[in-house]
């Protein structure tokens, strides 16, 4: 199983429980439970952004129609409306947990002790003092306050589903440049292929899909990646690729869902 960069970054410890700890505020064992929390918060969105990607694919396999005159079977008809439901419900899931672990991080200011004056004045030291960031809270994207990796996947990956694919082409291009190494940069390439396809950029969209498979030989994306390139490269009327896309993807990956797809469009464009 994959474990998220935000995960990784999330094993270091809160700035606001180690200014506490340090003040004599709290015990050891509460700044403990709280990293511990910060962990299965990062967990639980992990999980979610499967769940979340797995639909989404579920969604686009059930709408891609094999022909023209394609009718949906009344029982396709429930399960897309189903899914949509549980994808709202995921969606919501995950801007519960962003809030969760922006209040477990807790701000980066914080109020420490003022030292015992040797004068009888009164100390200046009155103003909260900006204590540095701990390198243990990893990267954040530059030029934006405390965005994470998974924070910044999830702007992107929101405005794709809600339609908003510029948006989400300037967010996933953004991550990839910022997060290169991160576990969901593949499916970060392979989202903003997505965005391009729906703004019929087939051009793009291939490019990016091409990147998915070269990049990332060993991802699941892969498959879905061939596919789109397959039904792009269909789009701008260079059938003979997209016969050879589409073949390739049912020898290579037969028992993936875009190859049922494959087989359909192949007979389409024949």
């Amino acid at each position: 199983m994959r474990t998220s960069s935000s995960l990784r970054l999330l094993t270091g410890t809160s700035l606001g429980a180690l200014l506490a700890v340090s003040a004599g505020c709290a015990s050891h064992a509460d700044f403990i439970d709280l990293r511990a929390q910060m962990q299965d918060v990062a967990r639980a969105q992990n999980q979610a952004q499967r769940q979340q990607d797995a639909i989404q694919r579920r969604l686009q396999a059930l709408e891609v129609a094999p022909t023209p005159r394609a009718v949906p079977s009344a029982e396709g008809s429930k399960e897309v409306a189903a899914l949509r439901l549980q994808l709202d419900d995921l969606t919501a899931k995950l801007k519960d947990l962003e809030g969760r672990l922006a209040r477990l991080e807790g701000p980066p200011l914080a109020v420490l002790p003022r030292p015992e004056s040797t004068t009888g004045e009164p100390s200046r030291q009155s103003k909260p003092v900006r204590v540095p960031e701990l390198q243990e809270r990893g990267p954040v994207m530059p030029g934006t306050p405390d965005i994470t990796p998974t924070s910044a996947y999830n702007l992107a990956y929101n405005d794709y589903l809600n339609g908003k694919y510029e948006l989400a082409v300037t967010g996933f291009q953004r991550y990839l440049k910022d997060f290169p190494n991160s576990s969901q940069a593949p499916s970060a390439q392979y989202w903003l292929g997505e965005s391009y396809y729906n703004l019929k950029d087939y051009v793009r969209a291939i490019q990016a899909f091409e990147r998915v498979v070269n990049q990332y030989p060993h991802s699941e994306r892969v498959a879905p990646a061939l596919f789109k390139m397959g039904m792009a490269a269909a789009e701008t009327g260079d059938r003979p690729r997209a016969r050879g896309l589409l073949k390739r993807v049912i020898e290579e990956y037969p028992t993936a869902d875009e190859a049922k797809l494959a087989k359909n469009k192949l007979a389409e464009i024949r």
